[in-house]
């Protein structure tokens, strides 16, 4: 069987990409079980297959798994606009409404465009703006980016689990790697006062972020980000210094005051070099103490964008210009950091220090 797959897959893509970051300039249909397909391989061996789906979404698949494979079109095209509304309004059912912006697409419940649509816009506005002052300049979502925001709790964890996704007590929304969409609820019950809509934000800007970081060259969607990297910047984007920092000029106001906290009181008075580069070499501290880890990984990005942001720039352009679908091993991701900010952990952790004793 897998012979025959091979084939098939001789046939149909003929070389590798150059880079994942832009599909192959042709599709592909195929059947897998419950799904029809179409969209663009972007690596593939006689063991698994990626493929970007039209709508943006990531499928990997074991060859054997498909069937009707054919090539469709001599070039990638995405759904439109009005074939992606189709889309979810066909998924979520009539209760939902889809509201589309210059870059977002949010299937939210009905009657609430002005609690939703907008502020995912002014979100992505606020990104764009924060990086191009710092000398990354985002590249435009191949995709429309798509937000769902349930009716409540338990249309919410019905969702993510549809999705794959855990129904973790207390998480409140998940940014979906796979299907490239933010999921989270609207825990104000449709009520637009400056109290829910607090609740409200500090989640969609930490989804939010993550999935516009994966979507404009920030990160990238075929390569592992080190977990400290994406859930650093994530937190940095809950501060409304960076958020909204029209009305929120200071460097004060950049700070993360949840985290700092957390930070000051549990992880400086006992902080150790190793430390910081264990959070680079590996994603363990988020497995066994994720509220340090949260901590750590927000301090150390707001030092370093603070201090040094053309450098941590030129850090985030190494992670995505590694190679597809490869492992990030700790060698290499050590590797990566210090050829931009050196490898004397010692005197990178006493300048860290000493800028975050100056935050207040």
């Amino acid at each position: 069987m897998r012979t025959a797959i091979g084939a098939i897959l001789i046939t149909l893509f003929c070389v590798l990409p150059a880079r994942a970051e832009l599909p192959v300039d042709w599709m592909v249909s195929l059947t897998l079980p419950g799904h029809e397909i179409e969209g663009a391989p972007l690596a593939w061996d006689s063991e698994e297959v990626h493929l970007l789906g039209r709508d943006g979404r990531l499928w990997q698949f074991d060859p054997d798994e498909a069937s009707d494979y054919r090539k469709t079109s001599n070039r990638f095209r995405p759904y439109s606009v009005s074939e992606l509304r189709a889309e979810l309004l066909r998924e979520l059912g009539r209760s939902f409404q889809v509201t589309g912006t210059g870059h977002y697409l949010v299937a939210h419940p009905r009657g609430r465009r002005d609690q939703w649509a907008q502020r995912f816009e002014d979100l992505y506005r606020s990104f764009l703006q924060y990086f191009s002052v710092r000398g990354f300049r985002p590249a435009k979502p191949p995709f429309l980016l798509i937000a769902v925001v349930c009716h409540n709790q338990e249309e919410f964890y019905r969702l993510s689990a549809r999705q794959g996704l855990p129904t973790v007590p207390g998480v409140l929304g998940w940014y979906a790697h796979g299907s490239n969409r933010i999921f989270l609820y609207d825990m104000g019950g449709g009520n637009d006062n400056a109290n829910d809509w607090k609740q409200n934000a500090s989640i969609a800007i930490h989804e939010a972020t993550h999935q516009m970081a994966f979507n404009t060259g920030i990160h990238s969607r075929y390569v592992p980000t080190p977990v400290w990297v994406a859930e650093g910047l994530a937190t940095n984007f809950e501060a409304p210094g960076v958020y909204d920092s029209r009305n929120h000029p200071t460097r004060d106001d950049r700070s993360n005051r949840g985290r700092f906290e957390v930070f000051k009181q549990s992880l400086a008075p006992q902080h150790k070099p190793e430390l910081l580069a264990g959070l680079v070499a590996s994603d363990q501290l988020f497995r066994v103490s994720p509220g340090a880890a949260y901590a750590e990984a927000w301090a150390l990005t707001f030092y370093l964008l603070e201090t040094q942001p053309r450098k941590y720039a030129d850090y985030l352009k190494r992670t995505v210009q590694r190679p597809p679908f490869m492992d990030y091993t700790a060698a290499e991701r050590v590797a990566d950091f210090t050829a931009v900010f050196g490898s004397d952990w010692r005197m990178l952790e006493a300048r860290f220090l000493r800028f975050m004793a100056g935050v207040r």
